[in-house]
């Protein structure tokens, strides 16, 4: 999301906005066997994941319980992959300091909680400070923090993040020297940043974005470098386009209205054409592209269809009450709202989902226990991960404090699950109640391996698998560290995985 210094969207200014717009207001590195993806292959031509080289197409495997059979993200072996991890940010340094604040303690400590996954967030004003200028500097520490996240074996998606569109507006995000606002005023709302989004200025900055043919060139080109540069980097398993796209509402146009037409006449169009720059540059990793935020009111994107193989709907996952600070009502619906409305498209276009952002600011509300619980049960129905917000020590959306312990709430997020399956998935629960895990699969028909990813626990953990040619490589984990083990399997055999607490069970 943006700063996330203060309140996202408050209850008011939802409330404004939409009957100002009903009104007519016209607001204008990795093993295999550690479930990670294996070492790029050369830039032939030939796509790492999606249709083999041989032109045999992949057999997709499907999430359990997804609507219309979603499928699944899969890697270089065709196995579905589960990604689980959290955005990776610096938002306060810029320019000489950009990304000090990441280091290499994030991917070690995201790794030794049994994560897997990073959404690392970059700036395009970092990268491109002056119009044709790229930052050699800038680049050089991205692939450092790659780097890092190889050697602590964690899928990074690079996202190309903006706040309020970027420096133009006090933000980071689109250069200034790319920011055009045909003179329309533009005032800040301190304390409620999210309606900035509302100003004329920055509505017609996004406009120009979308549609100057100069400015599509150079977003382009800024993709086109990202990919040639890090394409090849083996943490590298795919680009965020664009975080949290907005745009421009017209007269008498309403909130909902306005985000599907931004959404199929202008997000859609930037997509295909970033696309198409990236695919010059890279053929094997995956493509996220959002909708607009306002999918969080439950409003099914009208994003078109970007036709390559390995293309990923990244929604993220807010509510407007809990973001301005009220606790979860679980009898309110709206992860149910969400749910049906997040899986129309994945449905209709065939496309993997993770969800890209989430995660409340007080997490120590007395109903956020059942909130991480309830929101993480609904991911697994439809989703193929997800990365919540933020992996950073101290307050506020930290997933840590400042001595690196997961903060009230937050150790929900931590649990067994399979990073990857050589199979078909039937079902994937985890009973929160007893720490129980559940995975039940029909295997590829020749040998393959599935990994069941094991977090840090006080009692350990005990396995076991039933199915004909099934085995794992241990029945028992101590207690301590995060562990992996593998499941073998073949043969189409019907597998299924437990994994309990090692000893008594207890309520976690």
């Amino acid at each position: 999301m943006g700063k996330r210094r203060t309140h996202r969207l408050s209850l008011a200014t939802v409330t404004a906005l939409l009957v100002t717009a009903l009104l007519g207001g016209g607001i204008a590195p990795a093993s295999p066997r550690d479930g990670t993806v294996s070492d790029k292959t050369p830039r032939d031509g030939s796509p790492r994941t999606g249709t083999p080289k041989d032109g045999t197409p992949e057999s997709r495997t499907t999430g359990p319980g997804a609507p219309g059979g979603i499928p699944r993200l899969t890697d270089d072996r065709g196995r579905a992959l589960t990604l689980r991890g959290w955005n990776v940010e610096d938002k306060t340094h810029h320019g000489p300091d950009a990304l000090s604040a990441i280091t290499e303690r994030h991917f070690a400590d995201l790794r030794a909680h049994g994560f897997n996954f990073a959404r690392l967030l970059i700036f395009w004003d970092d990268l491109e400070p002056r119009r044709g200028q790229y930052s050699e500097a800038y680049l050089r520490k991205i692939r450092r923090i790659l780097d890092w996240a190889r050697a602590h074996r964690v899928h990074v998606v690079i996202d190309a993040h903006q706040d309020v569109f970027g420096p133009a507006f006090g933000h980071r995000g689109i250069p200034a020297w790319a920011t055009r606002t045909d003179g329309l005023p533009f005032t800040s709302h301190p304390g409620d940043w999210f309606a900035e989004y509302f100003e004329p200025a920055v509505q017609r900055a996004f406009t120009h974005l979308y549609e100057d043919a100069d400015l599509r060139r150079a977003q382009a080109r800024m993709w086109r470098l990202l990919a040639d540069r890090f394409g090849g980097h083996p943490a590298v398993l795919g680009y965020d386009l664009i975080n949290e796209p907005m745009g421009e509402l017209r007269q008498g146009e309403d909130l909902a209205t306005a985000a599907r037409r931004i959404e199929a006449t202008q997000l859609t169009p930037m997509y295909r054409r970033l696309a198409a720059a990236i695919r010059a540059e890279d053929r094997t990793n995956w493509l996220f592209v959002e909708p607009t935020p306002i999918v969080g009111e439950g409003v099914p994107t009208g994003l078109g269809r970007v036709a390559d193989e390995r293309v990923v709907y990244a929604p993220h996952f807010y509510n407007t009450a809990m973001e301005a600070g009220a606790d979860y009502d679980p009898a309110a619906g709206w992860i149910e709202a969400y749910e049906k409305a997040v899986t129309a498209y994945p449905r209709a276009q065939s496309v993997p989902v993770v969800v890209g952002e989430w995660g409340p600011l007080n997490s120590g509300l007395p109903n956020m226990r059942r909130f991480h619980d309830d929101a993480l049960a609904s991911f697994t129905r439809y989703s193929s991960g997800w990365a919540a917000y933020v992996w950073c020590y101290g307050g506020g959306y930290c997933a840590l404090d400042r001595e690196g312990r997961l903060r009230t709430n937050k150790e929900r997020t931590v649990t067994p699950y399979a990073p990857a399956v050589a199979g078909t998935v039937r079902s994937d629960t985890y009973a929160p109640d007893t720490g129980t895990y559940r995975l039940a699969y029909r295997s590829t028909p020749l040998p393959g391996a599935t990994v069941v990813s094991l977090p840090p626990s006080p009692t350990g953990w005990r396995i076991t698998v039933a199915g004909r040619t099934a085995g794992a490589g241990a029945e028992h984990v101590p207690a301590g560290r995060a562990r992996q083990v593998t499941v073998w399997a073949f043969g189409g055999a019907e597998v299924r995985v437990t994994v309990r607490p090692d000893g008594p069970t207890v309520c976690r």
